[in-house]
């Protein structure tokens, strides 16, 4: 059997517009919440940022309308079943990065060809700098000096976060816009179950 694909906002509208998706492999509750409280401790030593829903980027922006964003996400579950499938996400350190949207962020260990199994489905090409798997901490413009507090920050606020491991079982779309640094206008378009 087919797991469900549940389309969050199945309004019928905007199907023409061209837009920005993206596809995120989303942690088990307890995780989330374990990475939100480290999450919740950088946005308040270092300048605030906007909240982010923990995830890993599998396919980054993609530029195409919601109706053929959905549509290549149902491909994955109804065309190909048991393709992707749901996997252990290790992480391998912390890390920082100049990019905003990769400021500190925990390195996932990149053994899962799941991740380019989703690339391959929307015919995303990214570079090989945009490949390691993450799941950014905080969204923020920092200097070199700031990065290097906010990574030892981490360990302060989860002693074991750098070691962590857990469950993807799930996998969402979303409707982005990188020019929208507050993520107000980004939003859940559906979510299927590994």
């Amino acid at each position: 059997m087919t797991p469900a694909i549940t389309d969050q906002h199945n309004d019928g509208g905007g199907q023409s517009s061209v837009d920005s998706y993206s596809v995120w492999a989303i942690p088990p509750d307890d995780v989330s919440n374990r990475i939100k409280k480290v999450m919740l401790g950088l946005r308040d030593e270092f300048g605030g940022g906007p909240e982010i829903e923990p995830h890993i980027p599998m396919v980054g922006s993609i530029r195409m309308t919601r109706e053929e964003a959905l549509n290549k996400f149902k491909t994955i579950s109804q065309l190909q079943p048991g393709l992707i499938s749901a996997f252990v996400a290790r992480v391998d350190d912390v890390v920082t990065r100049a990019p905003y949207y990769q400021c500190v962020c925990l390195r996932i260990h990149n053994s899962q060809s799941d991740v380019y199994m989703f690339r391959h489905n929307f015919n995303y090409i990214t570079s090989i700098y945009a490949v390691f798997p993450y799941v950014s901490l905080l969204y923020a413009n920092l200097t070199d000096e700031e990065r290097k507090k906010a990574q030892e920050k981490v360990s302060v606020l989860d002693e074991t976060i750098a070691s962590l491991s857990f469950p993807i079982t799930r996998v969402a779309l979303y409707k982005i816009n990188y020019k929208d640094k507050t993520l107000k206008s980004w939003e859940k378009i559906a979510e299927y179950p590994l």
